[in-house]
C-alpha cells in the first residue's frame, strides 16, 4: 500500500512539473512567429488554462465511466502525437524536403497560438492536466480513504519547481531540442505510470460510479451543495486568475520588459494554491482581508496616477505582494467551501478550472477586443473587491460598507484612467500587439537647436502603454523633418545612415517602424523599407506623423514579423539594415540569432551595416551581438549617444555591425564607435538556445 502511495504522489508531482516546464518552452518556440511580444504569453496562458479545463471535464467524465481503456489509448496516442513530427521531420530531411510554416501568422495571431498548440501539445497537456483530480478518486477508490487534498498541494509544488528550473537551470544550458527530448522521455514514463495505475482500478474494482463506492464516507452521497457555493467554486478562481493575467500584462509592458517576468507572476499565483490547499491553518481571514484592502487601495491609487512611476524594483515587489495575498484569499475561500466527500471533487476542480480559464480569457483576449485602452489591471483590482465583499457580506455591516466603499473607490480608479487615456489623445487604438495612443501637447526645452531657433511647439507622440514608441515636433518644416527620440544625428543610426553611402544613393531596410522617424534621413534616390508587424502602426504613422509623407526619397511598408519577411523575400542588397525592436514589450530574441544574422548578411550589400537599437535599463545585449558579429566573421561596436533636449533626441545605445573594415575607419564613426568588452562565457544564441539570465544587469 506505501508504494503505491508513491506512485500516485510521484504520478502527480511529475505530470505537474512537465506541464509547466511546457508552458515556458512552448510559448518561446512560438514567440518567433509573432515577434516577441508579451501578448504571446498571456494567451498562452489563456490557452493552458482552456485546455485544463477540458481536462478536468475529461477527468470528470472518465471518473464516471466503467472502461479504464480509455485514458490507456489515449495516453498511448499522446506519445505518438508526440514522436510523430519527430520522425516526420527526420524523414523529410533525409530526402531533402523542408516545411515553412507561413510568416504572415501575426495577420491572426491569438488563432495562430491556439491552433499551433491544440495540434503539437494538446492532448498531452490535456491529460497531464487530468491527473489530479482523476487520481484523487482513484486514491479514494483504491485506497480507501478521504479525497487527499494535499495531492492537489503537490501538484503546485511540482508546477512551482518548474517555473523555478526552467529559466535559471534549463534554459541557460540546455538547447531547445534537448528540452523536448528529455520532456518526452518524462512523459512517456507519465504514460506508463497512468496505463498501469488505470490497470490496477480495472482489475481490482474497475470504474463505477461513485456515489456507490464502498469506501466512501457514509454521508459522502447525501452530501448537498447549493447554487450560490458552485458560483463561488467559480468566481474566486476566475478573481484570482484575472490578477495574474492582468498583473503579468502590467509588469511585461509597462515596468520592465523582461520575459522573465512571465514566470514571476505565475509562481507566485500557484504558491497560493500550495498555501490555501496544504497549510489551510496559517490563512486568517481577518487578517488577510485587510491586507487585501490596504494593497489594493495603495496600488490603485498608483495605477491612477500616471505621471508617478515607482522604482522598478519596489514596483515588483509591491505588484507580487498585491498578487499573492489577493490570489491567497481567493484561493483560501474557495478552499473553505470545497465539498466533504468524493462524490463532488471532479466537479470542484472542474469549477475552479473554468473560473481559471474564463478570468484569463477576459483579460487576455475579450480586454482587446472591447476597450481602445488598457484598463485590465484596474479591472481585476475591481473583481477583487467586488468578490471579497460577497464573501465577507456575512460578517456585519462594517465589512460591507468597507467593501462597498472599496469597490467604488476602484470603479472611479477605472474611471480616471479613461479620462487620462483620452485627454490630449487624438487616437487610441488596441489590439494583440498593445495599446496605441497618440497625444498631441506642446514641447518646450528651454533651449535652441542647430537652426538657431528655440524648440518650442507642438508636438506628437506615440505610445505603447506608457512607453514612447515615437515623437515628432510638429512646429514647422525644419522641426518636422528632425530625427527625434532614439535616431537623434548623435546616435549610433545617425551616424551609420550618413557615413555608409557618401556620394550615392542608399537603399535602407528598417526593422520596426515606430512613427518612421528614420523616413528623416533619406535623400533623393534613397529608399527605405520598413517592417512592421503590428497592423494598427502603420496607419497612425502615414496619417498623423509626416516623416513618411515628407521623406524625400522612396518608403514601402511590410506588414509581418521583419525576421520572417526578410527570410521570405528576395535580397534587398540593403546598403543598411536597422534592427530596431528591443525597446517596449518584450527582447524578440530570434532576431539575435545566429540564424537571424545569417538572414540579415543575405539581405545587405557588399559592406553592408547592420544597425541594432539595444537602449534597454535591464538586459545588456550589445556583448551578445558582439558574440554573434564575431561568429558570422563581422566586426561590431557600439555607440553611446547623450540625450538633446532641443533636438527632441534622448539618450541611445546602438551596435553597429559590418564585415567592412573601412566603415569603422571612417572618421566620423571611429570618432563615436567603441570596440565592445569581450564576454567568453556567452554563448552563442541560436534559434535553439537563447538565454536573458547571462545579460540581465541585475542591479538595476
Amino acid at each position: 500500500m506505501r508504494s503505491l502511495r508513491v506512485v500516485y504522489g510521484g504520478l502527480v508531482f511529475l505530470s505537474a512539473f512537465l506541464l509547466f516546464v511546457m508552458e515556458p518552452m512552448a510559448a518561446k518556440q512560438l514567440l518567433p512567429l509573432l515577434g516577441g511580444s508579451s501578448a504571446v504569453w498571456i494567451t498562452c496562458l489563456a490557452f493552458f488554462q482552456a485546455v485544463l479545463l477540458a481536462g478536468y471535464l475529461y477527468a470528470h467524465w472518465l471518473a464516471r465511466q466503467k472502461r479504464t481503456s480509455v485514458h490507456a489509448v489515449l495516453a498511448g496516442v499522446a506519445v505518438i502525437v508526440l514522436l510523430g513530427p519527430i520522425v516526420l521531420h527526420g524523414v523529410l530531411q533525409s530526402i531533402g524536403v523542408r516545411l515553412e510554416l507561413n510568416w504572415d501568422a501575426s495577420a491572426h495571431p491569438v488563432a495562430t497560438i491556439f491552433e499551433i498548440l491544440g495540434a503539437s501539445i494538446g492532448l498531452p497537456f490535456l491529460l497531464l492536466s487530468s491527473t489530479s483530480p482523476l487520481l484523487q478518486v482513484w486514491w479514494t477508490r483504491e485506497i480507501g480513504e478521504p479525497v487527499p487534498y494535499r495531492l492537489f498541494a503537490l501538484s503546485n509544488a511540482g508546477s512551482l519547481l518548474a517555473l523555478a528550473m526552467y529559466p535559471c537551470l534549463i534554459e541557460p544550458y540546455m538547447r531547445l531540442t534537448t528540452q523536448r527530448d528529455c520532456w518526452l522521455a518524462a512523459f512517456a514514463l507519465y504514460a506508463a505510470g497512468s496505463v498501469w495505475l488505470a490497470q490496477i482500478g480495472s482489475r481490482v474494482r474497475g470504474l463505477i460510479p461513485i456515489a456507490t463506492e464502498v469506501n466512501l464516507p457514509a454521508d459522502d452521497a447525501h452530501e448537498t451543495i447549493g447554487r450560490q457555493q458552485r458560483w463561488m467554486w467559480f468566481l474566486l478562481p476566475m478573481g484570482a486568475s484575472m490578477q495574474l493575467a492582468a498583473v503579468t500584462s502590467h509588469l511585461s509592458q509597462d515596468i520592465a520588459a523582461i520575459p522573465l517576468l512571465w514566470v514571476l507572476p505565475l509562481a507566485v499565483y500557484l504558491m497560493t494554491f500550495v498555501f490555501a490547499f496544504e497549510s489551510p491553518a496559517f490563512y486568517k481571514r481577518s487578517v488577510v482581508s485587510r491586507f487585501m484592502i490596504v494593497l489594493l487601495a495603495s496600488l490603485g491609487y498608483a495605477l491612477s496616477r500616471m505621471d508617478t512611476r515607482l522604482p522598478v524594483g519596489l514596483a515588483v515587489l509591491f505588484y507580487m505582494i498585491e498578487l499573492f495575498v489577493t490570489c491567497w484569499f481567493c484561493h483560501a475561500e474557495t478552499y473553505r467551501l470545497r465539498p466533504a466527500g468524493s462524490t463532488r471533487t471532479t466537479e470542484f476542480y472542474l469549477m475552479i478550472a473554468a473560473g481559471g480559464v474564463t478570468g484569463t480569457f477576459l483579460i487576455a483576449i475579450a480586454s482587446p477586443l472591447l476597450f481602445r485602452a488598457n484598463y485590465d489591471l484596474a479591472l481585476a483590482f475591481l473583481v477583487s473587491a467586488m468578490l471579497a465583499g460577497l464573501v465577507l457580506w456575512q460578517e456585519g455591516w462594517s465589512q460591507r460598507a468597507l467593501w462597498v466603499t472599496a469597490s467604488v473607490l476602484l470603479s472611479g480608479t477605472a474611471i480616471a484612467l479613461h479620462i487620462q487615456f483620452s485627454r490630449n489623445a487624438l487616437v487610441r487604438a488596441r489590439n494583440f500587439y498593445g495599446s496605441l495612443r497618440v497625444t498631441a501637447a506642446d514641447y518646450d526645452d528651454g533651449g535652441e537647436d542647430k537652426t538657431g531657433t528655440s524648440a518650442t511647439g507642438p508636438v506628437r507622440v506615440l505610445m505603447n502603454g506608457r512607453i514612447r514608441h515615437g515623437m515628432q515636433m510638429m512646429a514647422d518644416t525644419v522641426h518636422r523633418k528632425t530625427p527625434t527620440t532614439y535616431y537623434g544625428e548623435d546616435s549610433g543610426v545617425g551616424i551609420a545612415l550618413r557615413n555608409c553611402c557618401a556620394g550615392r544613393s542608399k537603399r535602407i531596410g528598417v526593422v520596426g517602424l515606430g512613427v518612421g522617424t528614420l523616413a528623416a534621413y533619406e535623400q533623393a534616390g534613397d529608399t527605405v523599407r520598413f517592417y512592421e508587424i503590428n497592423p494598427l502602426v502603420e496607419p497612425i504613422a502615414r496619417n498623423l506623423f509626416t516623416y513618411l509623407r515628407e521623406s524625400a526619397g522612396s518608403t514601402t511598408v511590410v506588414t509581418g514579423d521583419g525576421r520572417l519577411a526578410l527570410e521570405h523575400e528576395p535580397p534587398q542588397r540593403f546598403d543598411a539594415l536597422v534592427v530596431d525592436a528591443f525597446t517596449g514589450d518584450a527582447i524578440p530574441l530570434h532576431l539575435l540569432t545566429r540564424e537571424a544574422m545569417r538572414v540579415y548578411r543575405n539581405q545587405l550589400a557588399p559592406g553592408g551595416v547592420i544597425a541594432f537599437h539595444v537602449s534597454n535599463s535591464y538586459v545588456d545585449l550589445a556583448p551578445e551581438i558582439g558574440r554573434l558579429a564575431e561568429d558570422q566573421g563581422m566586426q561590431a561596436r557600439v555607440v553611446e549617444s547623450f540625450a538633446v533636449p532641443a533636438e527632441g533626441a534622448y539618450r541611445a545605445t546602438w551596435v553597429l555591425v559590418s564585415e567592412n573594415a573601412a566603415f569603422f575607419s571612417i572618421p566620423a564613426v571611429h570618432a563615436a564607435a567603441v570596440p565592445i568588452q569581450r564576454r567568453p562565457d556567452l554563448r552563442v544564441w541560436t534559434d535553439d538556445y537563447s538565454s536573458l539570465l547571462p545579460v540581465l544587469r541585475l542591479g538595476r
